[in-house]
């Protein structure tokens, strides 16, 4: 058993598990190896046995190289266990992969980034397993990550820009059949959580960015540009019900934006004419006030059964 810590002084009253077999009078063994007992005695260095005191009341002297702490030794014991994760390849496991930022703006240039984002279903036994899935998965040099499909759901049902644009984006690169049963049922994730979503998010950014103005006298130019781009897109979701990712006639604007060729008075006189045009399309939308969970609860079951097979659904 691996013990992360050997040279440190364990203390009277820490439980223990030892690495060997604990003998009594006529070297016969008392407790077997992986016995748990509390020490009762500690030395001043490792040089020295330690005393510990077993349910029985059993005593033994005992080096610090033949014991662990009970609570590494059970977080070991997992992480041991753990390592069934590494042998599945989830990579192999995305249903759904896209192009999102700047190249699926249509505010790209020649030195952007091409920002990739998707979906993967784990393995059922995995899935179902102690040791459970991660929510992510990130391959930052590739500039590229993947949400287990629960927890895209659930960032989706609450209006996560981000993820609305992923199931939006006219750049799609990777959809099984079951990425596209999700994208035939998008627009259930719209209603009109997105007035609340966007444009609380962009209030409260707006702030900070005036903040730095008066307290450093710049702001991030790109940051701005896409709160910006934020509110346009908000408006057309509960105007028109569908995520607008690419910004058409809005391209040039916000370029100027993101280039600081606008004087931030203009820029903000712009943010809060779409402040206003939220507010009337809150309230002439027609999207729902929540989400359709029941649906988005429907596709995840079916996409979990769809996990037993062996082949990627």
């Amino acid at each position: 058993m691996f013990d992360p810590q050997p040279a440190l002084i364990l203390s009277v009253g820490t439980q223990v598990v030892t690495l060997t077999e604990v003998r009594g009078a006529n070297d016969k063994t008392v407790h077997p190896r992986g016995a748990v007992g509390v020490i009762v005695q500690a030395p001043a260095d490792n040089s020295h046995a330690y005393r510990v005191r077993f349910p029985d009341g059993f005593e033994a002297p005992l080096r610090r190289r033949h014991l662990v702490m009970l609570a590494h030794y059970k977080r070991g014991a997992m992480s041991a266990a753990g390592e069934s994760l590494s042998e599945h390849n989830l990579y192999e496991r995305v249903i759904y992969r896209c192009v999102v930022g700047s190249r699926a703006f249509g505010l790209d240039d020649a030195e952007s980034d091409t920002d990739r984002r998707g979906i993967y279903l784990p393995p059922a036994e995995l899935q179902w397993s102690l040791y459970g899935v991660p929510e992510q998965l990130e391959n930052e040099p590739a500039q590229e990550a993947y949400w287990e499909l629960q927890k895209f759901l659930t960032m989706a049902l609450k209006a996560n820009p981000n993820i609305l644009e992923c199931l939006y984006t006219p750049l799609v690169e990777l959809a099984t059949p079951l990425a596209r049963e999700l994208l035939a049922i998008r627009e259930a994730f719209l209603s009109k959580t997105v007035y609340q979503t966007y444009n609380g998010y962009v209030m409260s950014q707006f702030k900070k960015l005036s903040a730095d103005l008066r307290n450093r006298g710049e702001v991030k130019w790109k940051h701005v540009m896409h709160l910006v781009r934020l509110l346009l897109s908000g408006i057309t979701v509960l105007r028109d019900g569908y995520v607008p990712v690419r910004v058409e006639e809005h391209r040039e604007r916000l370029l100027a934006i993101r280039g600081g060729n606008v004087p931030w008075q203009d820029v903000d006189v712009w943010r809060l004419a779409l402040h206003r045009e939220f507010d009337a399309a809150f309230r002439a939308t027609a999207l729902p006030d929540r989400p359709d969970y029941e649906r988005a609860n429907e596709f995840l079951i079916r996409a979990r059964r769809a996990a037993l097979s062996q082949d990627l659904p």
